[in-house]
């Protein structure tokens, strides 16, 4: 299977009592995929995966899964700071009928290259699906290196990276040192078509959970040569990228999804609702996208 195109990291909708709303979440499946979205992924940063319990993690895949129909990628995020706790995440979307999961480097415990090398190995040769590594060391406290990747690169199933270095000289230097067949998703919005400009074949994208046309639509220029087309939709989109990460993800898209009926803007704890500033950010971010009237 190629990875390319444009992805989403999925928001998890809550109800009032914090409960996952399942309806919300697959409408928002559903329109995802009918506005051009190429991959979905369900339970990673964006869909607040580290305040589930694991009923809810599997459950939430589940529902992706079922209300996907086969009609575009499900990419099921299945990570952990421990290696037993991934691999049966990772069994349990691969038995549901994930095509990937996407697999972060462990947080927290804070591994050295070897460790890391390891822990993606052992999940590797416990399952079958295809890995994307998830490389954000602003969360994780840990910075895979292209070394490592490389390594990892020579397994048969380790797919690709998501990469939110928001270093754009990596794509460029992994592409080189692993070659063009290893998938690249940008893990950071506002970079999305300078990534692909440095050897990237894509975009994990949390502004697509309210602009999934645009973010597919310029990700699909791209890849027919329409520069001009992409450049002046990233333009578009930059002042929506930026107004997404104007406090701790996933709180401004929360409020934009229900400013546009996709979801509430409910958070689990510790995170907290939007700053009037920040609303009011998100909301001009919207319109300047043209997709809030």
């Amino acid at each position: 299977m190629q990875f390319t195109g444009s992805y989403v990291a999925l928001i998890t909708p809550f109800l009032a009592d914090g409960k996952v709303d399942e309806r919300a979440f697959q409408d928002l499946v559903a329109w995802q995929i009918a506005e051009g979205t190429d991959g979905l992924v369900p339970c990673g940063t964006t869909g607040e995966s580290t305040t589930m319990s694991h009923d809810e993690h599997r459950r939430v895949i589940e529902l992706c899964i079922e209300a996907a129909r086969g009609k575009a990628v499900v990419m099921a995020g299945t990570g952990s700071n421990s290696t037993t706790e991934a691999i049966e995440l990772t069994l349990h979307a691969q038995k549901a009928g994930a095509d990937a999961a996407l697999v972060v480097v462990p947080y927290y415990n804070r591994p050295t290259q070897e460790g890391l090398y390891q822990h993606y190995k052992t999940i590797h040769d416990a399952s079958g699906l295809p890995i994307v590594i998830y490389n954000i060391p602003g969360r994780t406290g840990v910075d895979m290196s292209i070394d490592t990747m490389k390594r990892l690169a020579e397994l048969p199933r380790i797919a690709g990276v998501k990469d939110a270095t928001a270093d754009l000289a990596r794509p460029l230097r992994t592409r080189l040192a692993i070659g063009p067949d290893f998938a690249q998703f940008s893990g950071e919005d506002i970079t999305a078509l300078a990534f692909l400009v440095q050897g990237g074949h894509g975009c994990i994208s949390v502004v697509s959970n309210v602009a999934p046309k645009l973010c597919a639509e310029m990700q699909h220029a791209w890849a027919a040569g329409e520069v001009k087309t992409a450049m002046a939709i990233s333009e578009r989109l930059a002042p929506l990228a930026d107004a997404l990460f104007a406090e701790t993800s996933p709180t401004p898209v929360k409020y934009a999804a229900e400013l546009l009926g996709k979801s509430s803007a409910t958070l689990r704890s510790p995170l907290l609702p939007a700053t009037q500033a920040v609303r009011a950010r998100v909301e001009a971010a919207l319109r300047h996208a043209g997709v809030l009237n």
